[in-house]
């Protein structure tokens, strides 16, 4: 396999947090037990599967995640850092920003990470999938997600014929973790024409299956949790962080 570059998006200014992200920059609040920020939980986790080599992107309070992890080598991984400022916004721009400013080339092996997203996915599987299908882009997914609101079946008229609070979605949903083949950075400088924003599942995902690329999901049933709103943040009970994640820590 090329070299896997682990390239973390954390540069968001959290609205859905708010007002925590106030204070703090979302990657950053501090989860579980040990009360560390979650992006110490995603550093471990690609360590813990050989990824040492890693970009931050960052901007909305980045001097908080440079303070806390400077270039990595106390946790025995190298990072770097790219200011998250693209000419196209969105998650797809942020890509490209480190594509162009040389964080990832087109012989990599890109796993993208959502940061604000925990998880205990076996990253080492999901590279070997995307490497075995010849893949282009490998979403990870997960399947029994729970809506976290009640859904109305209702008639033409808006009558209410039933309801179902928090139902399960049949179909998987993404994590937020890609692994992308270096060459499709290509793929998103032709499809970033003209655009304003790109987002990497809206976007970049389709674009790739529209031209012919192949690109799969890699169904798994690892814990995984959305932190990204201020309920979410609230009801994720630090002893089940502890009982999930505590082997990342016992290194």
């Amino acid at each position: 396999m090329s070299r896997v570059k682990g390239l973390v998006l954390c540069g968001g200014t959290g609205v859905r947090l708010r007002p925590i992200t106030y204070y703090f920059q979302k990657t950053m609040i501090p989860i579980g037990v040990k009360q560390k920020p979650l992006l110490e939980y995603v550093v471990r986790l690609l360590k813990f599967y050989g990824i040492r080599d890693m970009s931050f992107l960052v901007n909305y309070k980045a001097e908080q995640i440079k303070n806390y992890f400077d270039d990595g080598s106390r946790f025995n991984v190298q990072i770097s850092y790219i200011n998250d400022d693209p000419v196209v916004r969105g998650t797809g721009g942020s890509l490209l920003t480190a594509f162009w400013k040389g964080a990832v080339n087109t012989e990599d092996t890109v796993l993208v990470y959502y940061g604000d997203i925990l998880t205990n996915i076996n990253l080492r599987d999901l590279l070997h999938f995307h490497e075995k299908k010849a893949s282009s882009a490998t979403v990870a997914l997960a399947s029994g997600f729970t809506v976290r609101v009640g859904l109305a079946d209702i008639d033409k008229d808006g009558k209410i014929l039933g309801f179902v609070e928090k139902p399960k979605l049949e179909k998987p949903v993404s994590i937020g973790i890609l692994a992308l083949k270096g060459e499709t950075l290509e793929d998103i400088e032709q499809l970033m024409k003209g655009k304003r924003t790109l987002d990497l599942m809206k976007d970049v995902i389709p674009y790739l299956i529209k031209v012919g690329r192949p690109v799969y999901g890699y169904l798994s049933n690892a814990f995984w949790y959305d932190v990204g709103s201020v309920e979410a943040y609230e009801k994720l009970d630090p002893k089940l962080v502890e009982g999930m994640m505590a082997y990342l820590f016992n290194e």
